[in-house]
């Protein structure tokens, strides 16, 4: 039996409608399998890509770092801070500084630097409120951890079982979030005359693939890099641990996207037995129903998709106004259509055993079925 397109279409939207709490309930199920993914990916794009910004803000043209650090991670202050001296002294280089940090809970941390050569390298900071250092209990902090702290230039506030005072508040996009004074760090964290990393300023940038070279035979052990080369590993795909937890949620995005439109569609061919009988009877081939059922399973996978989309747009008003957690989200755009296809895959595949159900159904049984 054939039917016009049209006609087909507003018999899959009336069996949708007709049951408004269940396909709601699988729109919602699948909006939040979606929003899941776009979340964590904004989150870990824009953790690395803020990373990534105050990394190029400071102005350096290498970074050399402990041994045994990873791209993210570094202990608290490993390496001596005569490195300082000896680097400056390399060819080509003019200039070398270091900087202790400190980790705090969840992704942020507390950078000691000097004031004076940090501005040297990367022209200072740019304030929106209060100034540089006057004295060693004081702090500056970046637009955004002032605003998510509610913090404003002459505030104290305690971190780091210490109270401090807040000197200023400057634009993010350099060094990092939280800064103090770098001898007073030291201190405070234990480990006077040592540093976590140092970064140096080249008398021509266009060289510092050629000195990293030369320092990498002069340093076996320590990651030195080119300011490039890291900010270019700051992504999803260069952090293992990272990818991998990608990885695992979007499985878990697929088996609850599975489950949701399995049970939906098992009980829509258990509800519709005697509905699916007299198509049969009618003269509907196999085909035709199938196709009914998987157009129905993808108007469903579809609105969801675009639901959890607008959703992301919601967690990400939250994280900025409502939770303060410190983490920025990004929307990654072209994880829409990546996103989308995982959900309509784990749909798909959630509408296959109630689909080969349906289209197995005895028709003399069917009409039979109260």
């Amino acid at each position: 039996m054939t039917r016009p397109f049209s006609s087909i279409n507003k018999f899959i939207l009336a069996n949708l409608s007709h049951r408004p709490v269940r396909s709601c309930l699988s729109i919602l199920a699948i909006a939040v399998e979606v929003t899941m993914i776009l979340t964590l990916v904004g989150v870990s794009y824009g953790t690395l890509d803020g990373t990534a910004r105050r990394a190029r803000g400071i102005g350096a043209d290498i970074m050399v770092r402990p041994p045994g650090s990873s791209i993210i991670g570094l202990s608290t202050a490993p390496m001596s801070d005569r490195l300082v001296s000896m680097l400056a002294s390399e060819p080509h280089v003019v200039m070398a500084t270091g900087t202790v940090i400190q980790p705090l809970s969840g992704l942020d941390t507390v950078t000691g630097f000097d004031f004076d050569q940090f501005a040297r390298m990367s022209g200072g900071f740019h304030f929106l409120e209060g100034g540089p250092f006057q004295k060693d209990t004081d702090m500056l902090v970046d637009d955004f951890y002032a605003r998510e702290k509610q913090l404003h230039a002459g505030d104290t506030f305690e971190l780091i079982g210490h109270v401090w005072r807040i000197a200023g508040v400057f634009e993010s996009g350099k060094l990092a979030r939280i800064c103090v004074r770098l001898s007073v760090l030291q201190n405070l964290t234990g480990n006077p005359n040592h540093l976590s990393q140092i970064y140096l300023k080249l008398d021509d940038p266009r060289r510092a693939r050629e000195v990293v070279e030369d320092l990498r035979k002069k340093m076996p052990g320590y990651p030195i890099y080119t300011m490039e080369e890291f900010t270019s590993l700051l992504t999803v795909s260069s952090i293992g641990l990272l990818r991998n937890f990608i990885g695992v949620v979007v499985g878990i995005s697929v088996i609850v996207g599975f489950i949701v439109v399995f049970m939906a569609m098992y009980t829509a061919v258990l509800e519709r037995t005697r509905e699916i009988g007299i198509l049969r009877a009618m003269g509907a081939s196999s085909r035709l129903i199938l196709g009914l059922l998987l157009k129905e399973t993808l108007v469903l996978a579809l609105t969801g998709t675009v639901s959890g989309i607008v959703l992301t747009y919601l967690t990400r008003w939250s994280m900025e106004n409502l939770v303060h957690s410190g983490l920025t989200q990004e929307i990654v755009y072209r994880w829409w259509p990546i996103t989308g296809g995982i959900a309509i895959a784990g749909a798909l595949l959630g509408v296959i055993v109630p689909a080969m159900k349906a289209i197995r159904q005895d028709v003399t049984e069917a009409l039979a079925y109260e």
